[in-house]
């Protein structure tokens, strides 16, 4: 179909600008090939969401469970140790594993050569989200299960809840990390830093 002077050609031209070798995308007959490799392009950059595996997310949970049950450890056991009640010692607890997550986190991104600004930037984006769940889940575990808050340090209750508490705090995040890496967000950030 003919169309007077490149109307449509200056329309593709303009739709697709700024993508260089797609050269001016006269050769195309119509206009969905343009579309369609235009499509291609997104999910290459991790865009799409279907390209997530969930070894990846199950990766970037382990991260956050690592910084997260150094800190909730420590917390408790000098919580525990100072004689503090449940709720200081709580609040110690999310307060380290906060610590710890980001600080891992700042850690492999500062050695790719990252300025500290950039990098606690890229820190609280990757993990914010990650770790709040997590201690919600752990923290809420620990709260409702019955003697488990008075538990003392050399009782099996306080390492056996601390430990189930965790490990569902890492079943329930990893899907949230999955649909957050899938989004181009979280630990998405954290693996540009490391290309």
């Amino acid at each position: 179909m003919q169309h007077e002077g490149h109307t449509h050609t200056e329309h593709q031209h303009h739709e697709h600008g700024g993508h260089e070798g797609h050269g001016g995308h006269e050769g195309h007959e119509g206009h969905t090939g343009g579309h369609a490799h235009h499509g291609d392009a997104h999910a290459h950059h991790g865009h799409g969401g279907g390209k997530v595996s969930w070894s990846m997310a199950a990766q970037a949970t382990l991260h956050c469970l690592t910084g997260c049950a150094i800190g909730e450890i420590l917390g408790m056991v000098v919580g525990t140790a100072l004689g503090w009640g449940n709720m200081p010692t709580m609040v110690l607890a999310i307060v380290l594993a906060f610590f710890f997550g980001y600080s891992l986190t700042l850690r492999g991104i500062t050695k790719a050569g990252v300025d500290f600004r950039t990098a606690f930037k890229v820190a609280l984006a990757a993990d914010t989200l990650s770790i709040a769940v997590m201690e919600l889940i752990d923290n809420g575990v620990i709260a409702l299960w019955p003697a488990a808050m008075d538990a003392t340090l050399a009782q099996a209750l306080f390492w056996g809840s601390l430990a189930i508490s965790l490990a569902l705090a890492f079943v329930v995040t990893t899907p949230v990390n999955k649909w957050m890496i899938g989004r181009g967000k979280g630990h998405a950030v954290v693996h540009q830093y490391h290309h």
